[in-house]
């Protein structure tokens, strides 16, 4: 059983992660008010696997804990061609719109917000991208670009 954590936590130290948002939520209850912190974070390796985990806890860092292990459940493979994506594509999660747009070498990662966090960790080095939508919620832009990147093909 010591040799599945030794795996795991080895496994973990390939991908950086990177929190992207992190809110404070309320439940109400008979004495009065809980609180506890829902954390996005995104995790990567750089070379083409990202993953989005979102995650309760009573604090922060439990709460981090758990989205990076959720991350690391939802993780998808981007197919790269030359540091960029191969085509452009659009895609919709909820409210959020996005649009990727393949680009030229030593470009850079022209992009805002979430959708960058995302394409930095996917190992996306030359990319032009836009929240299309007036959507501000970081948690429904991350998971649009995750629909984005699902739809790419080699």
């Amino acid at each position: 059983m010591t040799a599945k954590r030794i795996q795991t936590k080895q496994e973990k130290s390939e991908f950086d992660q990177k929190v992207l948002d992190v809110a404070r939520v309320t439940r109400v209850v008979a004495g009065g008010r809980r609180f506890s912190f829902r954390v996005t974070v995104a995790v990567g390796n750089r070379k083409g696997k990202i993953g989005v985990g979102i995650a309760k806890g009573i604090d922060v860092s439990q709460a981090v804990e758990k989205a990076a292990a959720d991350a690391q459940k939802n993780k998808i493979i981007v197919p790269l061609k030359e540091g960029t994506i191969p085509h452009e594509v659009t895609a919709k999660y909820a409210a959020a719109k996005v649009f990727l747009k393949p680009a030229r070498q030593g470009r850079g990662l022209v992009a805002g917000g979430a959708l960058r966090a995302i394409c930095e960790l996917a190992g996306i080095a030359n990319i032009s991208a836009k929240i299309l939508s007036r959507s501000t919620n970081k948690l429904n832009n991350a998971r649009a670009t995750i629909e984005a990147l699902k739809k790419l093909k080699s």
